[in-house]
């Protein structure tokens, strides 16, 4: 008999396929095992520790980097992350196929996974286009498949992306593919309950949440210990950013709830903005053992190369503290 595939038993063996490298063929199909050869072998236990190439993006720009991708893996890999998360300003689903796997090539030969993809640049814009994704997924499908990820960020603006969400999914499940929607401001994910509310309503254990704790601490929200344990068992990946809230800062966050919010991009290491502290107690609580990507726009803030290495530096005992047994 068929044994039924919960949400949990999903995150679970979605997560130990790609521990492996074994991709699983069709859900419930009976399918062998096949090899993945775009997924390194193992990986270490405990949360992992992601760099986003947004790292090399502007605060007002998604589309252009300040660096090449090989400045990124260099970078990366002196800094001991163990992933790229990958954007449209390096690869989207408009970058030629053929380039498309000679960048998942090196990144492979480099020892480095991709945590995740995001394939346009409409999406971290998070502007009216951003849903488009939803109604075609097949291309994102075939770049997380080329970069050996098994995770695509999404975009939902209104209630009527819910039924295209769950179109997607049923065709990524097919795809062993999970998709998963950003916490962030002007969205559907902009409070906790919203979230929580369109997580049921699409209703895939395939979908699920990156829990960014500083998009909803600029909507107001409680992104504690409680928070968190809400989020179980839909946490797919976490990023992490940090602003100073500045109502005379020139640099403005939409939201829905509290109109402009105005914010100072600080360091994740520096005081005065998200409570890292309580994230990773949280994190710790729920024994999460998936990605922490550095998620922050640095160019033209601080220098690309310091900041990077200060955030490794600053998450790395966070991340040993949560690795912990309790």
């Amino acid at each position: 008999m068929m044994q039924k595939l919960t949400r949990r038993k999903f995150v679970t063996t979605s997560s130990r396929m790609v521990t492996t490298g074994i991709i699983v063929g069709r859900f419930a199909s009976g399918e062998s095992a096949v090899a993945r050869p775009e997924v390194a072998e193992s990986r270490p236990l405990g949360m992992k520790l992601s760099l986003s190439v947004r790292v090399a993006e502007t605060m007002s720009s998604k589309d252009k980097s300040a660096m090449t991708l090989e400045q990124l893996i260099r970078l990366a890999k002196d800094n001991g992350y163990q992933a790229l998360c990958m954007r449209a300003s390096q690869a989207g689903i408009h970058t030629p196929q053929d380039v498309v796997r000679e960048m998942s090539g090196k990144i492979r030969v480099a020892g480095l996974q991709v945590s995740m993809v995001t394939g346009d640049t409409a999406i971290p814009r998070n502007d009216q286009q951003g849903p488009e994704c939803l109604r075609n997924i097949t291309p994102y499908l075939d770049l997380a498949e080329t970069f050996g990820a098994d995770l695509i960020r999404v975009c939902m603006k209104k209630d009527r992306d819910i039924r295209w969400a769950q179109k997607a999914c049923d065709e990524a499940r097919e795809r062993n593919v999970r998709l998963a929607h950003q916490s962030h401001c002007a969205s559907l994910f902009e409070t906790v309950e919203g979230s929580l509310s369109v997580l049921k309503k699409v209703a895939r254990q395939n979908f699920g949440i990156i829990y960014e704790p500083a998009n909803w601490m600029l909507a107001g929200q409680d992104y504690s210990c409680p928070t968190i344990r809400k989020l179980e068992p839909y946490l797919f990946n976490v990023y992490v950013q940090n602003h100073h809230l500045n109502p005379e800062s020139p640099i403005k966050a939409k939201t829905w709830t509290r109109g402009e919010v105005g914010l100072d991009p600080i360091g994740l290491w520096d005081k005065g903005g998200v409570n890292f502290r309580e994230v990773f107690t949280g994190l710790q609580d729920l024994h999460y053992s998936g990605y922490v990507t550095v998620h922050q726009a640095f160019a033209n803030v601080m220098p690309i190369h310091q900041a990077v290495s200060r955030s490794a530096e600053y998450l790395k005992p966070l991340l040993e503290m949560a690795a912990l047994p309790q």
